[in-house]
């Protein structure tokens, strides 16, 4: 047989971006094409099939459901794939690095960070909460609380005026109101009842309820209404702290357990809530029968999590360098999907993108951002450079920017420049 045509391969070009479709006839390659070269070949297919398509485009190519990032012929035989037929070849629009857009100093380590459209809210290791313009410009900060704040999250991301709930290691979580746009912030309420410090936070996807976790391994739920007499709770005594405008509100349920602190936090929907552990587990509470519905064990302590309602699967880190995907779901196989790997020392943090199912964001004690495609298990598609010290938060809460801070008492802001 002639060499040539042994090492030739029969594809199909196709994509589900209907703007950027070519016949779909099989094409003759070369069995060691390689990204770039099928790129050059699906630009010259879309020039000759639209004459106005002046402008090359940078695409990703996918085979067997994973990114192509190997000679074509090395990926076929890396995810079992015959090379004796013709190849179905998807093509997508690469999604383009973000760009560097500012960078916020804080006095302290940033261990928390959260974005809207036009706000990011961060908790700090100086005990304070504070609330930025994406161009770095500070609005609002203050200290109320006694310890290191651990976590603060919006109550309602497309609505900045419902305020937003910290949580600190001074055991008290506190939901506060603010005035969109000026220095105001008042604590409203203070909720009491965790017996140790408090590490994670997450608001239901409805905005009525509010979980918390941390050193005394109890899962609570409280009320997350702003309103004093509207929480269906008692109001007790005033706060006996300097916070003498804010209410006391007790916890609506306590959920026993975990057996080591709560590190991460996810509502699933409007009854179900995921808790990560550094007890090696991950619990699925049924917050209606209030009890465990599902749990996930692994071999490491667990460091945060992330859930996608748009794949219903999970995101975790654990004490380890690995990204690990979850499939609470799965019946087949293993509940651990795919195993991310490219950071050098703990990963610490890790975000989807609220609106791509396959992208997400993770940072790490190496100092490194990264971005990444679910579909690409062993690279990521970029490293977002700029940190100088331990990454302790990411978040990916809007489509416009990923922001991450950490040990180096920064905030760093991306603007990402996804295909429109």
């Amino acid at each position: 047989m002639d060499k040539s045509i042994e090492n030739e391969l029969q594809i199909r070009l196709i994509t589900k971006q209907d703007i950027y479709a070519v016949p779909d006839d099989p094409i003759t390659v070369q069995a060691s094409v390689d990204c770039k070269e099928l790129n050059e070949l699906l630009n010259q297919l879309l020039r000759a099939s639209n004459p106005d398509f002046l402008k090359p485009k940078e695409f990703d190519f996918l085979a067997f459901g994973q990114l192509i990032r190997l000679p074509l012929t090395a990926h076929l035989q890396e995810h079992a794939g015959s090379d004796e037929s013709t190849v179905d070849v998807e093509y997508i629009e690469r999604t383009p690095a973000p760009e560097p857009q500012d960078t916020i100093l804080h006095d302290d380590w940033v261990a928390s960070v959260q974005s809207t459209d036009k706000w990011i809210l961060t908790g700090c290791y100086d005990n304070s909460v504070n609330i930025w313009t994406h161009h770095g410009k500070p609005v609002a900060s203050v200290k109320e609380h006694t310890e290191i704040v651990k976590g603060a999250t919006w109550v309602d991301r497309a609505d900045p005026s419902k305020g937003f709930i910290s949580v600190s290691h001074d055991q008290t979580a506190i939901i506060w109101s603010w005035e969109e746009g000026t220095d105001k912030l008042c604590p409203k309420i203070t909720l009491r009842g965790h017996e140790r410090g408090i590490d994670s936070v997450d608001v239901s996807k409805n905005s009525h309820l509010l979980a918390t976790g941390g050193w005394d391994t109890n899962l609570k739920i409280w009320s997350a209404s702003l309103d004093v007499d509207d929480s269906g709770e008692p109001i007790s005594k005033r706060s006996k702290g300097t916070n003498r405008n804010s209410s006391v509100r007790t916890p609506l349920h306590t959920l026993k357990g975990h057996k080591e602190s709560i590190s991460s936090i996810n509502w699933v929907d409007s009854h179900t809530v995921c808790t990560a552990s550094m007890d090696h587990t991950i619990k699925f509470w049924d917050c209606q029968l209030y009890g465990i519905s599902n749990e996930i064990v692994d071999q490491k302590a667990f460091l945060s999590s992330s859930w996608s309602p748009l794949s219903n699967t999970l995101l975790a880190t654990s004490a380890d360098r690995f990204i690990r995907l979850y499939d609470p779901r799965s019946t087949e196989g293993t509940v651990c999907k795919s195993k991310f790997t490219s950071h050098q020392l703990w990963v610490s943090s890790v975000a989807w993108s609220k609106y791509d199912e396959h992208l997400f964001l993770s940072g790490s004690y190496d100092a490194t951002v990264k971005m990444w495609d679910t579909r690409s298990a062993k690279a990521p598609l970029y490293n977002l450079q700029g940190h100088d010290g331990q990454i302790l938060a990411v978040d990916w809460s809007t489509d416009k920017y990923l922001v991450s801070g950490g040990t180096d008492n920064s905030v760093h802001i991306f603007k990402n420049r996804h295909p429109k």
